[in-house]
């Protein structure tokens, strides 16, 4: 996944919550949508297909070839970061396969503003006064180091509220230390036992309760309805990651202040950036902001030849010991270009080790470093992955689904966004194997540069069809919808879609049949923001993006930019459930005689404003989405 917002998506768009309706019922009034307008609206039926739905549930759980394809994207083909030859590799393996399927399938190629890389051999050790073994990762695109780097860790440890004087005193004696040297900017996140156990699946009242409309008479229910919660989309679900898309039930799940597992930092485009407060400045005293500004360009104009990392605040308390935490910072450099510094991403338990000895205890600590890294210039195009099931009488009107093919480096990227990939691919492939016809044309898209800002999926949009504003015609009128998943393994429990509550009426009578597998209802979202995966880039352009609602499973515990993204984290069944569902309802919406409603253009919620630059901003960086994601200590 993206870091999502939660304020902002609860106070930038109404969301209606609309509970999956019985199928071919009698013409039927749903329960009060939420918002301002709760009048009862009256429900077409949809047509259900019961015998292809059979057919589809055979084929994706009898015969399911779904844990294959995550085998070959995850442990043959991980990790697959934007420009590397694994994504490349990845990506044309998925054409190969699509095609063989007897889908149409080919790479749409786009410039994304950096260059491929990735991590190789790598070797850690505190030689003094200890000797151990250390456990890191390398930063995505940090250089290698100059062959074997050995010598004294120098703990940057700034006066509080300096006078101008002192901190220029305190800075020139740490220039020549840190030039050449191996340098720790911050100190280490108190990181304790974690007592109260992280939600794996969302109780099936509450997510049956969080698809109900709110009531117009609670004078405690929130504008957003209590079941706007979806990835990218809307409010969030119980249990689901800390800061991650989505406002939960509880207080504490929504990282309340003091609530366990709260997050230091905002959302997706905040990861890591926060914490306490700063402490007040006398007048004549450098602020705590400026002089960790100062601090930032001292290391950039005295390179050290090593920085030591570890993961950024907010992850502190809800990730499992052990648990590398391997992403990018705001402004992080993209390129082999752009001089910076070779560095490292420590576990807590050895970063915390080696401060401790050598800034508590004041006994000098060493340590011996040898990373190997590469760059690849050819990287700087990277791919989107499409495949399609051609329609019959209705082609022109095109259906998407996707997830995310590029990961980080650290693991194979099993759960983000492997299993997404798998996902849409099998169930395409279970629409090809049950013979299915759809009228419309359905669209499987595995997209780049999502973790450094949903960069493929906007170039595509952008590229096919433009926004409401400026639309691309005719494909700007002709999709139907996009529809995503990006949160791990665990179930899908509903999900959300950018347009009127017709449309999640309407989605949430697809769920109706499988509803024993704990699928409940459908939110409508007027929340034009790009949230953190990529049904957000259909959002912002005005176009109907649906983001799913999961089990959290081990998302942001275990999972989500680790060390231990692996296959083994995939739960089969849910996964295969998740695949389903996904090829049953991309068929029913391909085969309805009108296409889902979507906002009339005296309807559509405000353009937002342009996108800043996010992870990657900085020197040959890829633009990204405002805040970047968290830096570690200064950059």
């Amino acid at each position: 996944m993206f870091r999502k917002l939660i304020g902002p998506l609860l106070i930038a768009g109404f969301v209606a919550a609309v509970s999956a309706a019985p199928q071919n019922p009698p013409a039927q009034n749903p329960p009060a949508q939420a918002g301002a307008n709760a009048a009862a609206r009256p429900v077409t039926p949809e047509k259900i297909d019961a015998d292809m739905n059979a057919k589809i549930k055979a084929e994706g759980m009898d015969r399911s070839k779904i844990m294959w394809i995550e085998h070959m994207l995850a442990d043959v083909y991980g990790p697959r970061p934007i420009g590397s030859p694994n994504h490349k590799a990845a990506a044309d393996w998925a054409v190969k396969t699509m095609a063989s399927w007897g889908m149409k399938s080919h790479l749409e190629p786009f410039p994304w503003g950096g260059v491929g890389w990735m991590p190789g051999k790598a070797s850690g050790y505190i030689t003094s006064p200890v000797h151990a073994n250390l456990k890191f990762e390398a930063q995505p695109w940090s250089p290698s180091t100059k062959g074997t780097v050995t010598g004294e860790v120098i703990v940057i440890t700034p006066p509080v509220n300096p006078t101008p004087a002192q901190l220029d005193e305190y800075l020139a004696n740490l220039a020549p230390k840190v030039k050449g040297g191996i340098v720790m900017a911050t100190p280490p996140v108190a990181v304790g036992v974690i007592f109260t156990e992280r939600q794996k699946r969302i109780p099936d009242d509450q997510a049956k309760a969080s698809y109900q409309p709110r009531d117009p008479n609670d004078p405690n229910a929130g504008r957003g309805g209590r079941g706007a919660g979806t990835r990218g989309a809307g409010a969030g679900a119980p249990g689901a990651p800390t800061g991650a898309p989505g406002a939960p039930l509880t207080a504490a799940a929504a990282g309340a202040p003091g609530a366990p597992g709260a997050p230091a930092g905002g959302g997706r485009g905040n990861r890591g950036a926060g914490g306490a407060a700063a402490p007040a400045t006398a007048d004549g005293h450098v602020s705590a902001a400026e002089v960790t500004a100062r601090i930032t360009q001292l290391l950039k104009d005295n390179p050290p030849a090593l920085r030591l990392t570890e993961d950024s605040a907010r992850d502190a308390t809800v990730r499992e010991p052990g648990v590398i935490v391997a992403q990018n910072g705001a402004g992080q450099i993209y390129d082999d270009q752009t001089a910076q510094s070779p560095t490292v991403i420590l576990r807590y338990d050895d970063y915390g080790r080696i401060y401790r000895i050598a800034h508590d205890d004041g006994t000098p600590v060493t340590v011996e470093f040898n990373m190997q890294n590469q760059f690849f210039p050819e990287g700087k195009t990277s791919y989107i992955t499409v495949g399609e099931i051609p329609g019959t009488d209705k082609a022109d009107e095109v259906i998407m689904i996707g997830g995310h093919l590029d990961s980080w480096a650290s693991a194979t990227g099993a759960t983000d966004n492997g299993i997404g990939c798998a996902i849409m691919m099998e169930a395409a492939r279970i629409l090809e194997a049950t013979g299915a016809k759809p009228r419309r044309t359905i669209r499987v898209a595995l997209w780049s540069g999502e973790e450094e800002g949903e960069l493929g999926s906007f170039a595509y949009v952008a590229n096919h069809f433009g926004s409401a504003e400026h639309p691309k015609e005719p494909e700007f009128s002709k999709l139907d919808s996009y529809w995503n998943i990006d949160d791990g393994t665990g179930r899908v429990r509903g999900a959300s879609i950018f347009g009127p509550p017709e449309a999640a009426t309407i989605l949430a009578q697809f769920f109706k049949p499988w509803e024993d597998w704990g699928i409940y209802g459908a939110s409508a979202s007027t929340a034009r923001t790009e949230g953190g995966s990529d049904n957000g880039a259909f959002a912002v352009a005005g176009l109907p993006g649906i983001g799913t609602r999961q089990d959290n499973i081990e998302y942001n515990s275990v999972t989500w930019h680790t060390n231990l993204d692996n296959y083994e984290r995939i739960v089969p069944d849910d996964v295969m459930k998740n695949a389903t569902i996904t090829a049953s309802v991309m068929y029913h919406l391909a085969m309805r005689d009108e296409m889902l409603p979507r906002f009339a253009k005296d309807k559509m919620p405000a353009e937002p404003a342009a996108r800043g630059g996010g992870a990657g901003a900085g020197a040959g960086g890829a633009g990204g989405r405002g805040g970047g994601r968290g830096a570690n200590g200064p950059a």
